[in-house]
């Protein structure tokens, strides 16, 4: 059971449950006590529990091994529901905003407002322990669905904790103007995460390179194995989810034999693929003459 959960699918599954269960408690008390906050709160919530659904989709599909019509994998699906769950919350702020400026002109009275408070606490910890659950599961995995799903909670888990102080102040001073304005605030933190998330998806999307680190790490395997071969060059790398595709051109000395250049390759390969797990790695193997005649 408890493997099952520290899988990328049942780590979704537990966002989903979660999710769901905060949503509906939101939305009851947002409109038992008429709060902005509250609301934006259960629609930050909302926007959650679909980002989760996305997610447990997603990484269902990023899972399906490479196939005739997809032979490098699946695993950009998980960049796209990134690029959705980020639309989505962009979405759900600018309504927040509408919603709150129309209180901050209309006017608002707040009932049961101590139950809010509760109800923002509990929400709060809740999604902390969810999204260091989804954090840990998804560094484990390298999933970037799981990774933005957590994002979105750790985001939330900041929002409730502040409309729990707001909320608190109202109770005490009688001043339910400031609930419609932390609910503006709630909304540019969720446009904040929004980009963020924006940036982390779509750079998978335009297969943008690895890290630098990671590239490093591939050149020091290289440069310690420099003894088997005369050099190397044309590195690309990009990632598609959680899988990491390489190539390069190693070029060796002209009297090398297939079966020498197709073992020194070989143990390139894996011990980059053991380096950075989830990597397909490809290399051209070229002929010291032509790469200095090319040169």
């Amino acid at each position: 059971m408890l493997a099952v959960l520290h899988s990328k699918k049942g780590a979704a599954g537990l966002s989903i449950a979660s999710n769901i269960c905060l949503v509906i408690l939101k939305l009851v008390v947002g409109m038992l006590t008429g709060s902005v906050s509250i609301m934006s709160e259960a629609i930050h919530s909302a926007i959650d529990l679909l980002a989760a659904l996305i997610a447990f989709v997603s990484v269902r599909i990023s899972d399906i091994p490479p196939d005739d019509d997809h032979p490098y994998g699946h695993g950009k699906i998980e960049n796209i529901s990134g690029t959705v769950e980020a639309i989505l919350i962009f979405l759900g702020a600018g309504f927040i905003i509408y919603e709150a400026v129309h209180r901050i002109v209309e006017g608002s009275q707040l009932e049961y407002v101590a139950l809010g408070a509760g109800v923002m606490g509990v929400s709060a910890i809740v999604n902390a322990f969810i999204s260091r659950f989804l954090m840990r599961v998804a560094s484990k995995t390298d999933s970037l669905a799981l990774e933005a799903d957590a994002w979105h909670l750790n985001a939330d888990v900041l929002t409730s904790a502040g409309v729990f102080l707001a909320l608190l102040v109202v109770w005490m001073t009688g001043l339910n103007f400031l609930d419609p304005l932390i609910a503006i605030g709630v909304a540019l933190f969720i446009c904040k995460a929004a980009y963020d998330l924006t940036k982390r998806s779509s750079s998978g999307l335009l297969d943008a390179k690895l890290p630098h680190e990671e590239e490093n790490k591939i050149r020091s395997i290289l440069v310690a194995h420099c003894a088997s071969f005369v050099n190397f060059h044309s590195l690309r790398s990009r990632k598609a989810g959680s899988r990491r595709h390489v190539d390069l051109h190693l070029v060796m000395e002209d009297q090398t034999n297939i079966v020498q250049a197709h073992e020194i390759c070989d143990h390139l390969e894996q011990e980059i693929e053991s380096t950075l797990p989830n990597t397909d790695v490809t290399i051209h193997v070229e002929p010291a003459s032509v790469d200095k005649a090319a040169s």
